[in-house]
């Protein structure tokens, strides 16, 4: 389990915020959203400062918009569901390129849009400047519960076996000639979702039983750890810092 891996969504480097220690960014990211969700939606000028905050770490990074615009598909279903709710909604109508439109449900369809994008951009920066084994070391500091980061851990660290297994299983099926063409085939697959089941939770109490030879005791061993200077807690609460003084100005 201490053998770190990179994944897709995480781009190294040496920037500032990638030296950060992972508990830092992860409570900076947790304090900087409950401020955007916290900040009404009629303030627009708000949400503008919010991205030019996100922007601005960002290029401290070093991440390029491409990379996080590539990784911002993940916000699809968001959208399409919020381009949806002016549609179906109900209230006062008005028109907008031809189309009766709900009043409530524009509102509604830009809350959504604006404060789901800026969410999503902080993660894509937190993902892309920590390993994936570094932001569960850092739920551990902030003392989220053992049990949930080592179940986040087992998974992360077996997705890819999993994802492997059914791929050979994949090969396996069309080297016989199977072709998954119509509904008819759908028993076929059902049988193979079944048996990679079966496999991946026997594969769990071999790795199980593996860890009590070893003398796991329900506690996982650090191997690493991540301590935060007053500085580096400075630096990473400019974030929610900077977004909860806009958030202070709409008060004055």
């Amino acid at each position: 389990m201490g053998a770190g891996h990179h994944h897709q969504l995480y781009r190294p480097g040496a920037s500032l915020v990638h030296r950060l220690p992972p508990q830092c960014k992860l409570l900076a990211v947790l304090a900087f959203a409950i401020v955007v969700v916290a900040t009404p939606r009629e303030a627009f000028w708000a949400f503008g400062c919010y991205a030019l905050l996100l922007g601005a770490v960002a290029a401290l990074a070093r991440v390029p918009l491409t990379f996080i615009a590539r990784r911002m598909v993940i916000e699809l279903p968001f959208v399409l569901f919020a381009f949806l709710i002016p549609v179906i909604g109900m209230g006062e109508r008005t028109t907008v390129l031809g189309l009766s439109l709900s009043v409530p449900g524009l509102w509604a369809a830009w809350n959504i849009l604006a404060k789901a994008s800026l969410g999503v951009v902080a993660s894509i920066l937190l993902a892309a400047t920590t390993e994936p084994r570094a932001v569960l070391m850092g739920a551990q500091r902030l003392r989220v519960p053992s049990l949930l980061v080592q179940i986040a851990m087992f998974m992360l660290r077996y997705m890819d076996v999993i994802v492997d297994e059914m791929r050979r299983m994949k090969v396996a099926r069309e080297s016989r000639g199977f072709e998954a063409r119509n509904m008819r085939h759908i028993p076929v697959i059902a049988r193979s979702a079944g048996a990679l089941f079966i496999r991946s939770y026997e594969r769990g109490e071999r790795v199980h039983l593996a860890m009590l030879s070893r003398g796991y005791d329900g506690r996982m061993p650090v191997v690493q750890e991540f301590s935060a200077s007053v500085r580096q807690w400075v630096i990473a609460l400019a974030l929610p810092g900077g977004a909860l003084a806009v958030l202070g100005m709409m008060a004055w």
